[in-house]
């Protein structure tokens, strides 16, 4: 029998759950090939004893992982894990460090040193009647902010509080976020892991340019976000698509690559994939967390919407699993409270965002020091989770009536998938052509969408009941109208 007492850490003075390090600590094993595909895991109450924990702790970490995939259960007779998994060497559980994080160590790979400003595109936003997937603004906690943010600008303050604030975030709210993220994703950081950023388009962008030299090659799904592809471009990198499936970007593509020539960095939005929606599947990112540790190349992952994830427990980011640094994961809170609120992140070793954060520097001098600590603050009063739960149980309800709409009315027109998560669906129209006819449409304006493939996305986290009837209405009547 394995020792499992030595595989599983648990740290009780951590803000992560209990049942979730026990979750997390299989996950590292069974990813390091220390507990093989199709073993049998102990009984919660034997593993409870062996551990010191409620049985009811066990239960939960093995759901955890049973909602991840990582593990089958036939109830009242073994938990096991999964097939699925592939097949991974083996490596003695004693050769391993006990609980360390993966940003414990330097980024090794050769990246860019600042010695000059470089301009940063920006574009706004149209007037849309389908946006992309944005939240809905009437259940933000937009006013319990605000009432935070006067509370502090309405202080009698000193000409040091009165400044722009460090170029690296809010000390408070890198802080906070450190242990939200350690809790709510399962990363292993400290406040220096963290570069607060305007958004996620400005961690890419800073990302893409610490890691990209002209020439170097940067892979990306097909379709892409586009403007991370135009970021990658605007370096002078050369940008390989490889294919996005039913289970997320095609590894097997990226190795064939790999074993062709060197690549710089993979850029990956492994949670709900942009625009296409789909989920990467386990055995995909373990593969890709393989090559990139065998290949010697960067992940750039896009985590975008983490939080609505409405089949089960999302994923765990791959950033979570070890990696040896070499992951720069990227997050922004646009999505969970308003478009308007500019508040990204960027996660990587210390190294990393010391000149993320020289570089930040040159194009963004300050940053609103106010807003980021009564972001802190919302936070730390649990104000956050709280609007997390009532807009995941809003989204879910929409997504479902949307996929009622569509059937009803536009069955005949288009096909789709259902996403597990997120706050888009994406269309795929029967007519040849028809998409573009769409988009130059006068009573109809669609964030995005991709001509080659006739497809767009149908947000619809931001639409009630009333609207989105009256936006699937509408379309049913310009398709039909189309001759």
């Amino acid at each position: 029998m394995l020792p499992f007492e030595r595989i599983i850490t648990i740290d009780r003075t951590s803000n992560i759950p209990i049942y979730r390090q026990i979750a997390i600590s299989f996950i590292n094993a069974i990813n390091q090939g220390i507990i093989k595909a199709n073993t049998h895991l102990p009984s919660t109450r034997d593993l409870a004893k062996l551990l010191g924990v409620h049985r009811k702790t066990i239960v939960a970490a093995y759901e955890e992982l049973e909602a991840q995939d990582w593990v089958v259960s036939v109830p009242r007779k073994y938990v096991a894990v999964s097939a699925k998994i592939p097949h991974l060497k083996p490596k003695k559980w004693s050769d391993e460090a006990e609980n360390e994080s993966s940003y414990g160590a330097f980024f090794d790979l050769p990246f860019k040193q600042i010695t000059a400003p470089k301009p940063k595109s920006t574009r706004l936003l149209p007037d849309v009647i389908l946006d992309d997937g944005f939240p809905d603004v009437r259940l933000s906690p937009i006013d319990d902010l605000l009432k935070i943010y006067r509370s502090y600008t309405s202080k009698k303050h000193s000409i040091r509080n009165a400044t722009f604030g460090s170029a690296q975030g809010s000390l408070k709210l890198r802080e906070v976020l450190a242990d939200y993220l350690s809790e709510t994703r399962g990363l292993n950081i400290e406040k220096e892991h963290l570069l607060i950023t305007h958004g996620a388009q400005m961690s890419i962008y800073l990302a893409a340019q610490l890691l990209l030299t002209k020439g170097d090659l940067v892979v990306v799904g097909k379709p892409n976000y586009g403007m991370a592809t135009k970021v990658f471009e605007q370096t002078g990198a050369t940008v390989v698509e490889v294919g996005v499936d039913d289970c997320g970007l095609i590894v097997e593509e990226v190795q064939a690559i790999c074993e062709q020539q060197p690549i710089k960095a993979i850029y990956v939005i492994p949670h709900h994939h942009y625009p296409t929606t789909v989920t990467m599947s386990i055995e995909r990112r373990i593969a890709l967390l393989k090559l990139s540790q065998q290949y010697a190349f960067a992940i750039i992952e896009d985590d975008y919407d983490y939080d609505y994830h409405y089949a089960s427990s999302p994923y765990l980011p791959l950033a979570s699993s070890p990696h040896n640094g070499n992951i720069i994961y990227i997050g922004s809170f646009s999505k969970l409270l308003d478009p308007s609120i500019r508040i990204g992140f960027m996660v990587a070793p210390f190294n990393f965002i010391e000149q993320g954060v020289a570089l930040r520097k040159l194009i963004d001098v300050g940053v609103d020091g106010y807003m980021q600590n009564a972001l802190a603050e919302l936070i730390k009063l649990g104000e956050l989770k709280r609007h997390i739960k009532k807009a995941k149980k809003c989204y879910f309800s929409r997504r479902d009536y949307l996929d009622q709409l569509l059937q009803e009315h536009l069955q005949a027109h288009v096909t789709y998938a259902l996403p597990s998560g997120g706050m888009a669906i994406w269309l795929v129209l029967k007519k040849p052509h028809l998409v573009e006819y769409l988009i130059n449409h006068p009573q109809l304006a669609i964030k995005h969408a991709v001509v080659e493939l006739n497809a767009f996305r149908f947000g619809f986290a931001s639409m009630n009941e009333k609207e989105l009837e009256q936006a699937v209405l509408l379309l049913k009547k310009i398709i039909e109208e189309k001759k």
